[in-house]
Parts: C-alpha cells; structure tokens; sequence
C-alpha cells in the first residue's frame, strides 16, 4: 500500500516523537508499505524516510521546485518527484496514496490534514486518513473535531474515514 506520511520538517521537543517516527518507519517497511512524503531529510520526515529505507523499504519524496525546500531534500530517496509548488505537490500525495498518516507536526502537517478530511467529508477521496497520536499529540485536535460536531458545524459522519490512534495493529487493520 502506498501511504503519505504527514509529519514535522523539525523534531519538536519530545525525545518521543522521534523514537516513535523511526518505529512507524520501521512499521512501514515490514509491512511492505511504500512511504510517500515530503521528502526531506530532517525532523520526523527523516526519522521516518531513513527507518524506511534501513529496513529495505521504498520511498517517495515528493518536493516542489523552491530553493529553501530542495535544500532538505533527503539524498537516499527511492523515487524523487518535483512540482513546480506547494499546491501540486500536496495533489500529487493525495493522488499517489492509498491512506493517509499523520504524525505529530506543525502548520504544515494541519494544512494536508485539513485537505484530506475535506475531500473525505465531501466524497471527494475516500481513503483512510489516520492520526498517529503519538504521546496524546492529537488528542486536542480530537476534541475541537468533537466540538465542530456539536456545535453543528460538522457530522459524525463526516469523520467515519479518520482514526486517532496510538496503536500500531489497529492503524493497520484501518487501513486494510
């Protein structure tokens, strides 16, 4: 399966989210997924992109043609695609993927979130989108879900693709 990883260009502050990066990575490459992601070589995304391809896995790094962000490009991907901007490449993950993975990350990560359970609420995409809550990092963007919900601004229903998860089986069996 073809999964785009959403994830911090940076580390953050929590030893934990990188030791769990290169779980999820590893995670990704035994069970033969192909690693579609923003293709730099620092933060999550490189903790992720170099736990994939230590353990024989594939990786595709998807960048647009912007000087400060092929500055990052990670140099041991697999497959490297360019887009002439952030737009097309946020479309081309989308299309490439089978499902959709978020690991703790900053306005960037929220932003290709936004856009998958968009296009998921609208019918637009219905693959699974899934939020690996690594150290409780979702649970708030859990509850403010749940507040779109009662306060009328979205439906149950509108989050039937989605899970926010710690547990490595259960994301595999949601993506299945």
């Amino acid at each position: 399966m073809h999964i785009a990883v959403y994830c911090g260009s940076v580390s953050g502050n929590q030893e934990i989210y990188t030791e769990k990066a290169a779980l999820f990575g590893r995670w990704m490459a035994e069970q033969g997924h192909v690693l579609i992601y923003g293709g730099a070589q620092g933060g999550l995304m490189g903790a992720v992109s170099n736990a994939v391809l230590e353990n024989g896995g594939k990786v595709i790094g998807v960048l647009p043609a912007v000087k400060s962000i092929q500055k990052r490009r990670h140099p041991g991907l697999t497959e490297y695609i360019e887009t002439k901007d952030m737009a097309e490449r946020k479309a081309k993950m989308i299309e490439l993927a089978d499902a959709y993975i978020a690991l703790p990350g900053g306005p960037g990560t929220l932003d290709e979130l936004s856009d998958i359970i968009s296009l998921q609420r609208l019918h637009i995409n219905e693959n699974p989108c899934i939020l690996y809550d690594i150290d409780g990092f979702y649970q708030p963007l859990k509850a403010f879900f749940e507040e779109m919900q009662s306060s009328g601004f979205a439906a149950k229903e509108d989050f039937n693709r989605l899970l926010i998860s710690k547990d490595l089986s259960e994301i595999e069996a949601f993506i299945q």
